[in-house]
């Protein structure tokens, strides 16, 4: 029976510089798992707060036509010379109709508007996330290179980006 040879390199406990780079990767690919779940969760925010602007400008838009029969109403009677407490009825009727869906359709529109520019903040600090997210992406894939290359440039830099990364993300917190 044969024996299993099994080879330990010993280089790994002589590289100091590798444990920390392997630290610093670790580190790094936490932050980017962060806010790659920060950056999808604000697009989908953005999605929701979009799709309640159109709702709105769609209810908005039914209000207004609404408003516009009732003007049209308004006119017919008036056109037909219809007179009478049957016209004065419909006529106050339609009035009062008018002021209803007049005022519904300002508190809507303030509501549409609302929705429509939640929407944009949340696709500003989407933007940041994305730019932070592909930062730590870079920063992860640079320090990794070290133990390819064994050049500590490498990690250098990559640092460098993650920490962009880092303050550009957290900036979307603040947006």
């Amino acid at each position: 029976m044969a024996e299993l040879e099994i080879h330990q390199e010993s280089e790994h406990e002589a590289d100091p510089t590798g444990k920390k780079v392997g630290v610093l990767a670790a580190l790094l690919a936490v932050a980017l798992a962060i806010v790659t779940i920060a950056s999808h969760r604000t697009h989908t925010a953005g999605i929701m707060h979009k799709a309640s602007a159109n709702d709105a400008w769609q209810h908005y838009q039914s209000t207004r036509v609404k408003y516009h029969s009732l003007e049209l109403g308004e006119n017919l009677v008036k056109i037909f010379g219809a007179k009478g407490e049957d016209a004065d009825k419909m006529l106050a009727d339609y009035a009062a109709q008018k002021k209803k869906y007049d005022e519904q359709s300002k508190q809507i529109q303030e509501e549409a508007k609302t929705a429509g520019d939640s929407a944009e903040a949340d696709e500003h600090r989407a933007l940041r996330y994305d730019i932070g997210e592909g930062l730590l992406e870079i920063a992860l894939v640079l320090s990794s290179l070290y133990f390819i290359s064994r050049k500590k440039m490498f990690p250098a830099i990559g640092l460098t980006a993650g920490i962009t990364g880092v303050a550009i993300a957290i900036t979307g917190l603040i947006v």
